[in-house]
């Protein structure tokens, strides 16, 4: 799998160096591999967020004598990428820890893959309407008596049985 990101991340760095070449493009979507690969919090993602490829007197004066902005900004775009070919290489992809903000939304679609759409639409119903908690459990209870005995034991044994949620459960 690491073969994927590898290619794709040399890929990138071989355009840097192609004819017609767009600077903030090239970046966003650096930006984006970079993202899914590592995550949003990631050090070499803020790297590249920072490049500025903007020729301006800011750069002017910051810039080495020996190689144009633009190419000192290539360059370290290339430095950056590089260093997440090579984390890459000696670690393999980083692996992606559960995020306990997600579990809401993994009950959430256990729950409605059970429901049908006109089931989930008078559900939303029931949710937005202005009727005060105990109404609105009210009619929630109805739909869910609705759904039959079988489609309720589904939905429990689905999020009892959901990998990220056994784990909880058996800490």
């Amino acid at each position: 799998m690491v073969k994927k990101e590898i290619e794709l991340l040399n890929s990138q760095i071989e355009k840097l160096h192609s004819s017609g070449f767009e600077l903030e493009a090239w970046k966003k979507y650096s930006i984006l591999i970079l993202t899914r690969v590592f995550g949003k919090d990631d050090p070499k993602v803020s790297q590249l967020q920072s490049i500025e490829f903007e020729f301006n007197s800011w750069s002017l004066r910051d810039a080495s004598g020996n190689e144009s902005y633009e190419q000192g900004s290539k360059r370290l775009a290339k430095e950056v990428l590089q260093a997440a070919i090579d984390e890459l290489k000696i670690y393999g992809l980083p692996k992606k820890e559960d995020n306990p903000d997600d579990q809401p939304n993994e009950i959430l679609t256990i729950i409605l893959d059970e429901f049908k759409g006109s089931q989930v639409k008078e559900l939303k119903k029931i949710l937005k309407s202005k009727n005060n908690l105990a109404e609105k459990q009210r009619l929630v209870k109805e739909l869910i008596q609705e759904l039959g005995n079988t489609t309720n034991i589904n939905i429990i044994t689905n999020i009892l049985s959901n990998p990220k949620l056994v784990s909880l459960i058996t800490k």
